[in-house]
């Protein structure tokens, strides 16, 4: 991994880290990718609580330089089919001007790793099919919609 890069794990009793997280997670909402439209005050307020009570997930920070630039929100899950966990990645954002320098593929590296160290079967995650760059990143590091292909269905509750 480059020097200039590292990927640690979020600090989510740090408030400072969680208001960075909610930066980049609203930057990505704000675009084309995400919802077009800045992430709610509701999601502001709940997003460390909410994170902290959650005993599987986790979230990885990409540092540029030491600036957190990037990061991953995941969950550990069970795959029954397969006897072993599996882990989501389920939302992932690099800042605009951080863009295509490594940092969210050392980021999926460090994902990766820690599936295999955990023995994990898979990783998933969803991405909106117009999110063009997204979708080669991942297709570059691997993911691909499965045979037969695999459809992430919503049903909004509010």
């Amino acid at each position: 991994m480059d020097a200039l890069i590292d990927v640690v794990d979020a600090d989510l009793e740090d408030e400072a880290q969680v208001e960075r997280l909610f930066e980049i997670l609203d930057a990505y909402a704000r675009g084309p990718g995400g919802q077009n439209a800045p992430l709610s005050e509701r999601a502001r307020r709940n997003l460390g609580p909410g994170l902290r009570a959650h005993p599987m997930a986790f979230v990885l920070f990409g540092r540029l330089r030491g600036e957190i630039v990037g990061a991953a929100v995941c969950v550990w899950s069970f795959s029954t089919f397969a006897g072993r966990p599996s882990v989501n990645l389920h939302d992932f954002s690099v800042l605009p001007q951080a863009q295509g320098q490594g940092v969210g593929t050392a980021i999926l590296d460090v994902l990766e790793r820690r599936a295999r160290e955990r023995d994990a079967a898979k990783l998933t995650l969803e991405v909106i099919g117009t999110n063009d760059g997204a979708r080669r990143l991942y297709e570059r590091f691997g993911f691909d919609p499965g045979e037969p292909p695999t459809h992430f269905l919503t049903k909004r509750l509010s």
